[in-house]
């Protein structure tokens, strides 16, 4: 991982915007101030995001479910020798290592470490004062076997092991270097415990979202720089001043797009697309409440940039890729219903409360009656997981205008939910279409009451 690289990541349970974002404003740093910008996600992509990649061509973003510094990141892969090459092969490799030389097996997979403490113990097993030793010549020794200096109990730490959970083994450890292998125990290279006790912090924006508990895992030993999005505000504290906007558009993707367009640039087709079925999917192709008139310009703008004459896409148009967008995410029947309660969930807290809502979209409300029962346990399940007080899932028909609530363990002071009771234990919310601007927002007003 390079110092100086920055991640440019979404929430936890990514949505399309969520991915978009991320993708569209890396793009941006990158083009626009010559940065290492990386897009990244920190956690799996839902069926409608994985449609527009595959639709646009853009590769998956990275996964990072968790921002502490990982052995990877203070790792050199130095040069390294075979244990039945002569020693002075070891020799010539510590001179140019400061000391210190791998000795790896022909399978990839690490013999030991040749370090100064343990080529002075193979010195001293070979010449001393005792009368059973005799005395070598220094290139006798140099043409024994590299094993026989190597140290074989050197530890190895895989290089996706998280530093701080091993911190307290590698401070009782005598020595002060380590090999680092891969998930199939190959070497990768050798870390140093100076290294290990002041790792690098990640450098961190954060897209479409504010909250902590949104975010991926151990933000707080990230360097957090940025934060754009367009969601109410519930950030933590940082040590240092950061960029930060929270503006009241549709979609974040909308920012990026206004960005870009601040910038004087026009993002390449298949990222505007991608941009575009971001700004679509949170608006619900511009039905949702939370759509305003800079959603309407970012849209065109970014239709023109995706769909002009001689680009991949110059035969869809906004509405046509739009439907196609909302298709690809909706539908109750393709998926567990354990998919469907977790894929786009939010975490939110309301004193004394800790409770989540997911929202899942269908083209037809007819579909939901006969999944209420796997829904209803997949919820009580998710409740159990997370440790919530209570959980509720938004089932959103996307051409009705209209929601469907399932709520499990639902507090007293939700009792006078303003929608109406259905038989089958769910409320019918109509005109009800945004988590963000209209749901939580009346969840939150009688909590707090």
């Amino acid at each position: 991982m390079s110092a100086e690289r920055i991640y440019v990541i979404g929430h936890v349970n990514p949505d399309t915007d969520s991915i978009a974002s991320a993708v569209g404003y890396a793009w941006l740093l990158k083009e626009r101030d010559g940065k290492d910008v990386v897009p990244a996600r920190a956690g799996a992509i839902n069926p409608q995001t994985t449609w527009v990649l595959q639709f646009t061509g853009i590769e998956t973003p990275i996964l990072i479910p968790d921002a502490s510094p990982k052995f990877e990141s203070v790792t050199r892969r130095l040069d390294s020798t075979s244990p039945d090459h002569p020693l002075r092969d070891a020799w010539s490799i510590s001179s140019r290592t400061g000391g210190i030389a791998p000795v790896i097996n022909p399978d990839g997979t690490p013999y030991g470490l040749i370090t100064g403490r343990s080529l002075l113990k193979h010195l001293t097993s070979l010449v001393g004062p005792q009368k059973f030793k005799r005395d070598m010549l220094l290139s006798e020794i140099l043409d024994l076997p590299a094993k026989d200096a190597a140290d074989p109990s050197v530890p190895c730490f895989h290089s996706s092991w998280r530093i701080r959970d091993l911190l307290n083994r590698v401070l009782r450890e005598e020595g002060d270097d380590y090999l680092v292998v891969d998930e199939n125990n190959h070497y990768i290279g050798v870390c140093r415990q100076r290294d290990l006790l002041n790792p690098p912090r990640m450098k961190i924006i954060l897209v479409d979202h504010n909250e902590p508990q949104q975010a991926l895992g151990s933000l707080q030993e990230a360097d957090l720089l940025e934060i754009l999005d367009h969601h109410r505000l519930g950030n933590s504290q940082t040590h240092i001043p950061i960029r930060f906007t929270v503006d009241v558009v549709g979609s974040t993707s909308t920012l990026v797009c206004e960005r870009i367009e601040d910038a004087g640039l026009s993002a390449p087709p298949p990222i505007a697309a991608l941009l575009l079925a971001g700004l679509l999917s949170d608006t619900l192709i511009f039905t949702s409440p939370t759509t305003s008139e800079r959603d309407h310009q970012a849209g065109a703008k970014l239709s023109r940039w995706a769909f002009s004459s001689g680009t991949p896409f110059a035969n869809e148009t906004m509405e046509s890729f739009g439907q196609k967008v909302l298709s690809a995410g909706s539908g109750l029947r393709t998926r567990p219903a354990s998919e469907v309660v977790q894929t786009d969930m939010k975490v939110y807290t309301s004193e004394p409360y800790h409770f989540a809502i997911s929202q899942a979209e269908v083209s037809d409300m007819v579909e939901v009656s006969d999944h209420i029962s796997e829904l209803q346990k997949s919820l009580e399940d998710l409740q159990a997981a997370k440790g919530l007080d209570f959980a509720v899932l938004m089932i959103t028909d996307v051409v009705g205008g209209s929601s469907r609530l399932l709520m499990v363990n639902s507090p007293p002071a939700l009792a006078g939910l303003p929608y109406k009771p259905v038989s089958d234990g769910t409320w019918l919310a109509e005109g009800i279409v945004s988590r963000k601007k209209q749901l939580l927002p009346v969840i939150l007003g009688m909590l707090e009451r």
